[in-house]
């Protein structure tokens, strides 16, 4: 698409410096533009390359003061990064505004398919689905039956979503996701082996929540597996069966969560954390990267680092520590040896 420096000022709400008419048709960092890029200055560190960028508009936040001439039409706003992200929302939108259902796709004569649902190739959808109004189904993917999906929920190329289970409105699945597999109930059985516990369940996903491509959330052995609203998963995430996350909290890569654990809201969970059963973990609990929850965290708003983790500032001292161990094991031994 063509957008002329007038046009974005008034999508944004900001005001142009230097020629309205100047127009763009891609996008680029400001340290690689080119003729007819639009690009944008948010970081201070990136400064110096606004003076000499090819690109033909820089988005700027109103308090930017220039020191030397700018060849580019700036359109200041209150907020640079917010105003780009804006942009970029709006870019894939446009890019992904696909509609129809494309050949060869089975669906089951009992589905109900809103209005602007796209259903890429090869996607199989089973009885008694819902897709809402604006639903996009992107190749290779699997709904099984009586799965319903939200108003303008964006479900990417080789998803599995298995029976019954529910997704909000606005949603983002990404690709490889599997929501709703059995969770890891068996049972020691007489013969020194083990019996499946059946999982009966299902998992729901309320509005705005995105998931990061490959991750895996499980069905409940009874009731659901909840992901609470505006949830944000990255890759790689396995979630057990009747975990519940609370609205708004983060997690990011590589975490891994046992059965039953109850999640707060407002929670930032960092890489590669791993969180036991049956506990629960109060709203606002941060978590730093690599760390092991091993018993429930009560109090709000927590700071916890290590395996297991504990209070984050009490830890940083304890390191300190730590890391000079070896020294202060030498010391011990050179009094005891002068004794």
């Amino acid at each position: 698409m063509k957008f002329t420096a007038l046009q974005l000022s008034q999508l944004l709400q900001g005001k142009v410096e230097g020629n309205p008419e100047t127009w763009v048709n891609k996008l680029s960092k400001i340290e690689q533009g080119e003729a007819h890029s639009l690009s944008f200055l948010a970081n201070p560190k990136y400064t110096p390359y606004i003076y000499n960028t090819a690109a033909s508009i820089v988005i700027v936040s109103q308090n930017f003061i220039a020191e030397q001439p700018i060849s580019a039409t700036l359109v200041r706003v209150p907020d640079a990064a917010a105003a780009f992200s804006k942009l970029l929302e709006m870019y894939n939108t446009f890019k992904q505004n696909k509609t129809g259902i494309e050949q060869p796709v089975f669906v089951d004569s009992t589905a109900s398919i809103g209005e602007d649902v796209y259903i890429g190739a090869f996607a199989y959808i089973g009885k008694n689905v819902t897709l809402a109004d604006g639903v996009k189904v992107y190749p290779h993917t699997y709904i099984g039956d009586d799965v319903t999906i939200g108003k303008n929920t964006v479900i990417y190329a080789g998803a599995k979503i298995y029976n019954g289970c529910n997704i909000g409105n606005k949603c983002i699945i990404h690709s490889s996701v599997v929501i709703g597999a059995d969770g890891f109930g068996f049972v020691p059985n007489a013969q020194g082996g083990y019996d499946k516990n059946p999982q009966t369940g299902n998992v729901v996903i309320h509005d705005d929540v995105e998931i990061g491509a490959n991750t895996t959330i499980d069905r409940a052995t009874l009731g659901s597996t909840i992901i609470g609203k505006g949830v944000k998963l990255d890759n790689l995430i396995q979630i057990a069966h009747n975990v519940e996350i609370g609205e708004n909290t983060v997690i990011a890569a590589q975490t891994g969560i046992a059965g039953s654990t109850k999640i707060g809201k407002n929670c930032l969970i960092g890489g590669q954390v791993g969180i036991v059963g049956h506990i629960t973990i109060a709203d606002g609990t941060k978590v730093q990267a690599q760390s092991g929850i091993s018993r429930p965290v009560t109090e709000t708003n927590t700071l916890l680092q290590g395996s297991p983790a504990y209070n984050m500032s009490e830890y940083k001292r304890n390191y300190v520590h730590f890391k000079n161990f070896d020294t202060i094991v030498k010391r011990i031994n050179d009094l005891e040896s002068n004794k």
